[in-house]
């Protein structure tokens, strides 16, 4: 829906709320037109029933007031003695419509200074239950996500079992898109295969402002442009399209921002020509062929375990096995493996030829041999021709519109391009891109498979590992404590803070048992 369309919907839904509501706003010593005025009749509501008046905030945060209106009606009811159980399940039920019964047939009395106290420990309880739900789901939604990291595509910076905390403020929180869904989960309900949502209606692009800007090399979380899968990790080949907020998180470095030509080279990144300069903690890895003399025992289970690979390792040629294969190494682990007696060549894997998996799926460039690409900019043109237009027909069909908010209709006839029935030889962006990879740049699926990523479908910026679980650890071991507690971004290596946290609640618990002992005394 486009803004005016949501415009005509709220004027209609204050058309509805005054009809079935005029006559309580009366009984209750208002004038019926209060009734009638959008935002502030919110404001009057919330005196008749007793409410704080920032709970008016609360109705206009999508999610959020899918619970607050459930609460209104029940507490609109209550507030003119309908306090019964079978008025509170009519008032849910008929999504409130059941007020305009009790407005137009019942004789309507006003309970000015009704008990707000929770009758009994069953309404106490739900009440609890739903302040938490609003509170937390404000959190998760507009200041702090917690995330997983399922992948290694950022080995070394971020490792498969890293639990994180995902800041929404730094690139300015996203308001949601999606409007009746499930508080606090993504695309599914947990334990089962349903979708959490509806597709409509559809709020449009809208984000608070933002701290800072996607810089190059920040590690980013966005959601996957091009899933279309049932089920994240799902092989069953069902096909969904999903609005733009319940598509799959995914996490990468952002190596492209808006303006920039990226192109690869031999694996690494260049932009405008000159190589991107990667900070201290970004480990980028490639697949290596390691020669062996054949004849020197080497005791790989040690020296794997001692330089921490983990990902696999295999024989080239198992019939010969005079070499391996490393599917992720770093620079400095190859070089380590140049020094070991029995190695006598480290080679780096470079991929040569056309790829037609690479995106634009035209058979023109590789995953280690790419571009130049233009990173589209918010207000820039592009000349747009049948050579140019796959690297941006995804851009037009799938991620902007019209001047009506309508999907872009694309027609190519030759060499003539239309775009909305008109001729065009140019195309200008409406929204920024980036170019996202992952330091595992031979085990990533990412912008060189899908391009770009529209800032519409930035989440946020992962800041704090707060837990880290080895699946391949043992008792203990399990945990990776050396992790825990670690920032994601900074300078240097980075370094846990879980033994502050220790001592900072050592030291709570500790006052906290001699100030009641200390109350206790005064007491007595």
């Amino acid at each position: 829906m486009t803004l005016i369309q949501w415009f005509v919907f709220f004027l209609f839904i204050q058309l509805v709320h005054f009809l079935g509501t005029w006559k309580l706003y009366e009984a209750a010593g208002r004038s019926k037109w209060e009734a009638a005025i959008p935002v502030y009749n919110a404001i009057v509501l919330m005196k008749i029933i007793g409410r704080p008046s920032w709970w008016t905030i609360l109705l206009f945060i999508p999610i959020i007031n899918l619970i607050m209106f459930p609460v209104i009606w029940v507490e609109t009811l209550r507030s003119f003695g309908r306090q019964s159980t079978l008025d509170t399940v009519l008032g849910i039920l008929t999504f409130g419509l059941y007020i305009y019964y009790i407005n137009y047939t019942q004789k309507l009395h006003h309970v000015a200074n009704r008990n707000l106290k929770p009758e009994n420990k069953t309404t106490d309880t739900i009440s609890s239950l739903l302040f938490a739900i609003i509170v937390a789901t404000i959190v998760h939604t507009y200041f702090i996500q917690p995330y997983t990291i399922p992948t290694s595509s950022l080995e070394k910076s971020l490792l498969v079992g890293d639990f994180l905390f995902v800041s929404k403020i730094n690139y300015g929180a996203r308001v949601p898109m999606t409007t009746v869904a499930l508080p606090m989960v993504h695309d599914s309900i947990p334990m089962t295969k349903n979708k959490s949502y509806l597709s409509w209606p559809q709020l449009p692009y809208l984000r608070f402002p933002a701290f800072e800007k996607i810089n190059r090399t920040d590690i980013v979380v966005f959601n996957w442009p091009v899933d279309t899968v049932y089920k994240f990790r799902d092989n069953s080949g069902r096909r969904v399209d999903k609005p733009i907020d319940k598509r799959s998180n995914y996490v990468k470095r952002c190596v492209g921002v808006p303006g920039d030509s990226l192109s690869i080279k031999d694996g690494l990144v260049y932009i405008d020509g000159k190589i991107l300069a990667l900070p201290e903690r970004a480990k980028p890895q490639f697949s290596y062929t390691v020669i062996l003399d054949g004849k020197t025992p080497i005791d790989f289970e040690f020296l794997l375990k001692d330089m921490d690979i983990t990902d696999p390792v295999g024989f080239k040629n198992n019939n010969s096995r005079d070499s391996l294969f490393f599917s992720a190494l770093t620079a400095s682990g190859a070089e380590r493996l140049k020094n070991i007696p029995g190695i006598t060549a480290v080679k780096r894997e470079i991929a040569n030829g056309p790829e037609y998996g690479i995106f634009p799926h035209i058979g023109k460039w590789n995953k280690d041999n790419y571009g130049p690409i233009y990173i589209p900019e918010a207000g820039k043109t592009v000349a747009l021709n049948t050579q140019t237009l796959p690297l941006y027909q995804r851009i037009i069909t799938d991620y902007e519109t019209d001047e009506n908010g309508n999907k872009n209709d694309l027609k190519v006839t030759g060499n003539e391009i239309k775009i909305n029935g008109q001729v065009v030889n140019s195309y200008t962006f409406k929204q920024n891109y980036y170019w996202m990879m992952g330091d595992n740049r031979h085990n990533s699926e990412d912008s060189r498979y899908w391009g770009f990523v529209p800032e519409d479908h930035i989440v946020g910026k992962p800041i704090f590992i707060w837990m880290s679980w080895d699946t391949n650890g043992k008792g203990i071991n399990k945990v990776r404590w050396d992790r825990v507690f670690t920032t994601v971004s900074g300078e240097g290596q980075p370094q846990s803070y879980f033994r502050y946290f220790l001592i900072f609640l050592a030291i709570y618990f500790v006052g906290e048992h001699f100030w009641k002992k200390r109350k206790a005394n005064q007491e007595d």
